[in-house]
């Protein structure tokens, strides 16, 4: 496939760059044409191939729980001011709850999570049943998934590591492209072009014409 020949040539380049003492990312920008974010905000989940990093996950749940990291009802007080709330946001990257405590969370923790784009919402992130089971799937399911919210003509996203291997980064790549494609209103005529960059290069254009 043209657009996964032309990934591998960008990759190839990147990877001739200055050597770094970290595991770069590699970023993935779509820049989008003849399209009003403000009319069409989209929010994606997206299931990935390849997991690029363990995501640290807090969960709202009436009780401890002794597998992931638990804020109950009796906690939620100490959240009141907007700088520990902001903490809690920075802290982790995944936020689940107990379907009995939403509307206290949305109460508490809304005004901060929901601007992040981390609200725990039903597309993946809140339990009826609070168990080792379902608390394991979740987990499974939140590490290989990414949120995309596209709220400007150019969304950035990280795809995957400089660690891993090209093939793994293409097929998550061309994940998220097929993904965002197919919630655009006019498909492939909405985008631009893509951009491939690791955290400390210039990016590199990518045709898909």
């Amino acid at each position: 496939m043209e657009l996964e020949q032309e990934l591998k040539k960008a990759l190839t380049e990147l990877r001739k760059g200055k050597e770094r003492k970290f595991d770069q990312t590699v970023d993935l920008i779509i820049n989008l044409q003849k399209f009003d974010p403000k009319k069409n905000q989209l929010n994606l989940f997206i299931n990935i191939p390849f997991k690029i990093k363990d995501k640290k996950i807090c969960a709202f749940f009436e009780v401890k729980n002794k597998d992931i990291e638990t804020v109950t009802p009796e906690q939620f007080k100490k959240y009141s001011d907007k700088k520990s709330l902001k903490k809690l946001v920075r802290n982790f990257d995944f936020f689940i709850a107990q379907s009995s405590l939403m509307p206290k969370v949305a109460t508490t923790f809304g005004k901060v999570l929901g601007p992040a784009g981390k609200m725990p919402s039903p597309q993946m992130g809140i339990l009826t049943n609070v168990n080792e089971k379902e608390i394991d799937e979740l987990r499974k399911k939140i590490s290989n998934n990414m949120k995309v919210r596209i709220k400007e003509v150019s969304i950035k996203v990280a795809a995957g590591k400089q660690s891993m291997k090209d093939e793994e980064i293409i097929e998550n790549i061309m994940a998220i492209y097929n993904s965002v494609l197919k919630s655009l209103p006019k498909d492939k005529d909405n985008i631009k072009n893509l951009e491939m960059k690791f955290t400390m290069t210039k990016p590199s254009k990518i045709s898909i014409r």
